[in-house]
């Protein structure tokens, strides 16, 4: 298993890397967001609790829409010769998660190379810490989405997920902290896994570590994605059976 999920993920980061201007677009989102909103919010807040947002907001426009290669997979014939071919099914899944996860991983630290020059300031061991949950929560999200690609029309899925981003986001507290949002908005938010990381992300970049959000966001995160690694590979098994 661990030389077909090696192949496959080589495969996609070749692949990633004949498309670097693909890569970046998939960031442009969250980088308008911190140039153009950055220095406004900023005026009332700080870097390091916007930074994690937008990191966030990337994470669920990158791995939430990772799914699509499946239906292009789909449509190009790929996945029936996948079928016949001796890989197991767990490493069809895990060499794509972490071909987006490495995407997810440089679009990130582009964005964190741009926040820091705007005066984003993270001691290195909240920043590795941070960017190491949102690895975990990027791969459960990227496992969900294959599974949801599969199992839908293939012209719903790039139209539904991305309008099931725009309120994920929001809930999340991306852009301003839902403590400060009403109480109905806020008590919904907490079905969110999407709040917990972040908010465990901005303890963490403000060097705050051992704390009950971090506990929380890790809790919740390690939770999330093996609920996604196991929805993800029981659908790949179920379609490539």
């Amino acid at each position: 298993m661990p030389r077909d999920t090696w192949v496959l993920f080589r495969h996609n980061v070749r692949a990633m890397l004949r498309q670097k201007a693909g890569v970046v677009f998939g960031a442009i989102q969250p980088l308008l967001f911190l140039v153009l909103f950055g220095p406004i919010f900023a005026t009332f807040g700080t870097w390091e609790t916007l930074v994690p947002g937008l990191i966030i907001q990337l994470g669920l426009m990158s791995t939430g829409m990772a799914g699509f290669g499946v239906v292009f997979d789909k449509r190009t014939g790929v996945l029936e010769r996948m079928r016949v071919t001796p890989a197991r099914r767990l490493s069809l899944l895990l060499g794509r998660v972490l071909g987006n996860v490495v995407t997810l991983v440089v679009q990130t630290v582009l964005l964190l190379a741009v926040a820091f020059a705007f005066g984003l300031r993270v001691p290195p061991a909240g920043l590795l810490a941070g960017l190491a949950l949102v690895v975990v929560l990027g791969a459960g999200l990227a496992a969900l989405s294959y599974a949801v690609a599969l199992t839908m029309n293939e012209h719903l899925f790039a139209p539904v997920m991305s309008t099931a981003v725009v309120p994920l986001v929001l809930l999340s507290g991306s852009f301003l902290p839902m403590s400060m949002a009403p109480d109905w908005l806020d008590a919904l938010s907490h079905a969110s896994p999407f709040r917990y990381a972040l908010e465990a992300v901005r303890d963490l970049f403000h060097g705050r570590y051992a704390t009950a959000t971090v506990a929380v966001g890790v809790a919740v995160t390690a939770l999330f994605t093996a609920a996604g690694l196991l929805i993800g590979t029981r659908v790949f098994n179920r379609e490539h059976a």
